[in-house]
């Protein structure tokens, strides 16, 4: 009881000394919202920490990375959430929209390495694909068939249309929302990657940026493309109800549920565990959490919760998130991010 009243005692005036409203009770728990593809290693570490500690266990919210970092940098105080996770590196402007709120102590701790992968369920063959086949496959506008450095709206209904190589079945693919992190990684990992298969595209990074980035990374919303939402488990299921379409999720889905489906070869790699941790597999990504410095010597557990994320027995090569499907960095890298925790040291983006 007494403990209680000592922590509810700090948090108020962690409040006061922030210039925040109360907003209902103090929190005697960790609140982390976030990435979809790092919600689940989260999530095992989340349940680790409340076996092991006598800390309350984290509560973690899927809201997509663009929406974590929206509500992560909206302010400081118990009625914002202490950490994010991100499966892409926060952006300039999320920085500095989170200075702008008085969230001037950022750190930026990098986790591991994930995969995207296009799935689909083993009831079919499974897709090989190339960077160029998905762009064309999965663009708004592509080049125009006839020839000439032209665009036109793209006009391939079967993976047959794009490349005569792959099977005449119609393009169906379910993915996620703008506000996701892995949409992010896939359009500028696959899409844009294919896009500069096209030489006149390519050349036009350096004439054009912004006219660029919308071939590149516009995907086309005539129904081929289905935004399926944050959760990564509800595509999982409609591809097994629907064998002829393909899913884009992080490779610990799919190593999850590599009993009913499949992960297409890109440029002829399959996605293994292997090919993404040697960086043969092209669409790869590394992945992320951020946390708000002034809650973490007020929000109980908050250093005891970093302390067992950059632990070797979660993150190293033998750790229990590579269990679940997360790639771990080299030693280098895991030691750098495991003296900033400790350091407690600081993003500075410019």
């Amino acid at each position: 009881m007494l403990s209680k009243t000592i922590i509810t005692l700090t948090v108020i005036a962690f409040l006061a000394t922030a210039g925040v409203a109360m907003a209902g009770s103090a929190r005697d728990y960790i609140s982390i919202v976030g990435s979809s593809t790092v919600y689940p290693f989260a999530t095992v570490v989340a349940e680790q920490f409340g076996k092991t500690t006598s800390f309350k266990t984290p509560k973690i919210e899927s809201t997509g990375s663009g929406g974590g970092l929206k509500l992560f940098c909206a302010g400081v105080g118990v009625e914002h959430p202490d950490i994010t996770n991100a499966s892409r590196r926060i952006k300039k402007s999320e920085y500095d929209k989170c200075m702008a709120n008085g969230v001037d102590g950022v750190i930026e701790v990098k986790i591991g390495y994930d995969g995207i992968v296009m799935a689909n369920a083993k009831k079919t063959a499974p897709m090989k694909l190339t960077r160029k086949d998905i762009f064309l496959a999965l663009a708004k506008d592509v080049p125009d068939p006839n020839g000439g450095e032209k665009l036109i709206p793209n006009p391939y209904k079967t993976w047959k249309d794009v490349n005569p190589a792959l099977p005449a079945n119609k393009i169906e693919v379910l993915g996620p929302p703008p506000t996701s992190g892995t949409r992010d990684a896939f359009v500028e990992l696959a899409m844009e990657a294919g896009a500069k298969k096209f030489s006149w595209i390519k050349a036009m990074k350096k004439k054009d940026k912004k006219m660029y980035k919308a071939i590149c990374h516009t995907v086309r919303e005539d129904g081929a493309y289905v935004e399926a939402g944050e959760n990564d488990n509800l595509i999982v299921q409609k591809l097994n109800a629907n064998p002829k379409a393909l899913g884009i999720f992080g490779f610990s889905f799919l190593d999850q549920n590599s009993d009913t489906i499949q992960g297409s070869l890109v440029d002829g790699v399959p996605p293994t565990f292997d090919a993404i941790a040697d960086g043969s597999y092209p669409v790869s990504r590394p992945l992320f959490f951020y946390v708000k410095k002034a809650h973490v010597d007020v929000i109980p557990g908050m250093k005891a919760y970093l302390a067992e994320f950059t632990a070797e027995k979660a993150w190293g090569p033998d750790g229990y998130l590579a269990d679940k499907g997360m790639i771990p960095m080299p030693d280098a890298e895991r030691r750098k991010f495991a003296t900033d925790v400790k350091g407690m040291q600081s993003l500075m983006l410019k």
